[in-house]
């Protein structure tokens, strides 16, 4: 199998005034293609920042990221915005909806960041699948 996404020896530390509080330390993980993995553990324990790494929001402080097969670590801005809109689907709980559109807009935004917003099939399937929702 291929591992779409590997961490190796990975930490993440936060400067704290004075302080350098370590919410990773040395985290290593494979999740290979097709393969359904949860994240679990206890308030504080790192979770969302393993997500926010993995879903290339933030970079690690050490070790190596690599999703879809690139290495996180030396990615610019605009090659770990392609790679997120193009390779990494991303549900939080807080859905972060754009408030001036409305919930089929919201989901056709992503598409249209991507150029493909515009075909009529595209709208279409987002709609279908709004209305399927809805029922």
């Amino acid at each position: 199998m291929q591992a779409i996404v590997a961490l190796d020896r990975v930490r993440k530390d936060y400067p704290l005034g004075k302080l350098t509080v370590s919410a990773l330390r040395g985290v290593d993980l494979v999740i290979e293609k097709g393969e359904f993995t949860t994240i679990a553990g206890p308030s504080g324990s790192g979770k969302t920042t393993l997500l926010n790494l993995i879903g290339c929001i933030d970079v690690a402080s050490e070790g190596d990221v690599v999703v879809a097969g690139r290495s996180t670590k030396s990615l610019g801005d605009r090659a770990l915005t392609d790679l997120r809109l193009h390779e990494i689907g991303f549900m939080v709980q807080a859905f972060n909806l754009i408030a001036v559109l409305d919930a089929v807009q919201n989901v056709e935004f992503p598409l249209l960041l991507q150029g493909d917003a515009l075909a009529p099939r595209a709208r279409r399937s987002v709609r279908d699948a709004a209305q399927a929702v809805a029922r």
